[in-house]
Formats: C-alpha cells, structure tokens, sequence
C-alpha cells in the first residue's frame, strides 16, 4: 500500500496554514511584526513631528510660543519648567510651563533651540543619507553590470576614496560648505560617503547578472539601460533600502561629530550637534543644556537603526513563509 503525502497535508498536520502572498505583503508582513522597528518607527515619527510641528518650518508656524531666535530674562538659572510626576506622587504636576527644556545663557527657550537643532540634523542626515545611496547606487550598479574598464576605474576611485577617513573628509568639506548653510553642507557630503553603498550593490549586481532571467533579456535583445532598471535593480532594492536607513543614521552622527568640531552647522543656525558643542561647559553646573539635545541625538539614531534592523529581516530572502 502506497501512501501520498502532499504540501497541504503536510502543513495540516503540523498545525500551519500558509498562504500564497506576493514579495510586498511578504516584505511588509515581516517588517510590522518585527517588534523593535516598529518601536523605532513610532519613535522617529515622534521626534520629527514634535520638531517640525512645534516652531514651525519656514513659512509654516508651529504651536510652541516661544521662538527660537529670541532671548529673554534667565528665570531661576534656566532651569526646566518641565515637570512629569503628578502631585498624588509627590510631584509638582504634569506641565510643560513657559519654558519646558530651560533657557541658555541669554535667556533664549532651550525647548525651541533643540527643536531647531532637531529640524536640522534630521534635514542633515537624510540628505547626506539620500544623496550617497543615490550616488552610491548608479556606481555600484555600473561596475556590476558592464565590469571590465568601467569597472576597474569606479573600484580604483572607490579604493583610494575608502582609505581616507570618512570624518577627516567630512572635516574637509564642512570647513568650505559650512557658511553656504546646511543644506549645501549636506548635499557635498552626501556626494562623499557613497563608498559602502557602491561596494554593496557592485557586489548584488555581480551576482544577479548572471541569472538565468537577465541572460534571457540578454538573449532577446534588451538594452543595457532596460535590463539594468527592469530586471536586476528591482531585486537590490532590499540592500538599497537598508543601506540608506544606515547611512541616515551615520549621517545624523556624522553631522554631531562635525558641529561638535566646528566644522558643520554654524551660528546663527544651529544643529543638536552645535548645541552640545556650545554648552559642554555646563556640563556640571547646568546639565540639562548638554541632556536634551544629546537625547534627541540618541533617539534618532536608534530609532533608525530600529527601523534598518527590520527592514534588512524583512527583505531576508530565506523568511518565505509567513505562518498565520
């Protein structure tokens, strides 16, 4: 006696039930259950709307009263008005009070002040993070696909590029873009740290270009420029995508470590990372001007990396099923 066993009956008697589903309820099945990205989601969408919705952006006005360009008279040696214990626990209350993260040295509202330097290390990072997955994505997917001369001069450029330190260039270049504002700073290092994308979608592209599907485009004729954006660059899109939330996130730390040096952000903008540098000194004696603009620092990076983290699970080929 024979007996058949199929897939069905299989996964029946395990107790499982899997459903055909396409790559993108794949993809966003498996990023919605990944407990720490949706954190890190939540997370950023926090801190961008508090920053952006508060002060106001250019012509936009926000509902924080105070603005971040004026000063005023220093109330109890600036410190926070905040207050997060209510009065059954011993506390003054829940309020945010006139001025909720402090006054600096003039007087200026420290909840506006890092709401600013948060608009701008956000603008900052994703810009840079952007641009280099976009510079580092045409290079990449040009040394992987036509290989030969194009290859050898795009790696030897990107070999020389790698052995100088990433911040030794961003010192470079923050020092002859930083009085031409942020957002041209941003742009030329973007322009500059595309080194790790391009290395990581050459290598994707190698891979892919021996398939049997672009040798079939191939075989039938199809243009260079079609095979690359039809058939192979759709399926890089998982590396892309985590390797600009990383370069996001290095380019919020980037921007930190060069406002702290004084080659990024200059007065009278500022940026977390300006902050931090302008106020180190009060360190000891008022610390919340060094605490607030380095909690805002911390909770973007995670929050990205957070989200980094479960867009790379996510887009992991060997996850191809998804159990009800």
């Amino acid at each position: 006696m024979t007996i058949k066993t199929d897939e069905t009956t299989s996964s029946a008697a395990q107790g499982m039930t899997i459903v055909a589903r396409t790559q993108g309820q794949l993809v966003r099945r498996r990023f919605f259950r990944h407990r720490g990205a949706l954190v890190g989601m939540i997370l950023f969408a926090i801190v961008f709307v508090l920053a952006f919705s508060s002060i106001g952006f250019g012509p936009i006005p926000g509902w924080w009263h105070q603005p971040w360009t004026g000063s005023g008279t220093v109330v109890d040696r600036g410190r926070p008005t905040l207050s997060v214990i209510p009065e059954f626990l011993g506390g003054s209350g829940v309020h945010l009070g006139e001025h909720p993260f402090g006054q600096d040295n003039i007087g200026k509202d420290y909840f506006a002040l890092t709401m600013r330097g948060a608009q701008i290390s956000i603008i900052v990072a994703l810009t840079i993070g952007l641009v280099s997955t976009a510079v580092g994505t045409v290079l990449g997917a040009a040394a992987g696909f036509f290989r030969g001369k194009v290859e050898s001069v795009i790696m030897r450029f990107t070999d020389i590029m790698i052995t100088i330190p990433v911040l030794v260039i961003a010192a470079v270049v923050g020092s002859a873009t930083g009085n031409m504002g942020p957002y041209f700073m941003a742009l030329f290092l973007g322009l500059t740290t595309w080194t790790s994308v391009t290395r990581l979608v050459r290598g994707e592209f190698l891979s892919l270009r021996e398939k049997e599907f672009v040798e079939a485009a191939r075989a039938i004729g199809t243009s260079s420029f079609r095979t690359i954006f039809r058939h192979i660059l759709p399926n890089t899109l998982g590396v892309i995508i985590v390797s600009a939330t990383l370069a996001i996130s290095s380019g919020i730390l980037l921007e930190t470590a060069l406002s702290f040096l004084g080659f990024g952000v200059k007065s009278p903008d500022t940026s977390l990372g300006l902050l931090i540098s302008d106020y180190k000194s009060a360190m000891i004696t008022r610390p919340w001007l060094f605490w607030w603009p380095g909690l805002f620092i911390i909770a973007i990076a995670l929050s990205v990396n957070f989200i980094g983290d479960g867009l790379r699970d996510a887009f992991d080929p060997r996850q191809n099923r998804v159990r009800d």
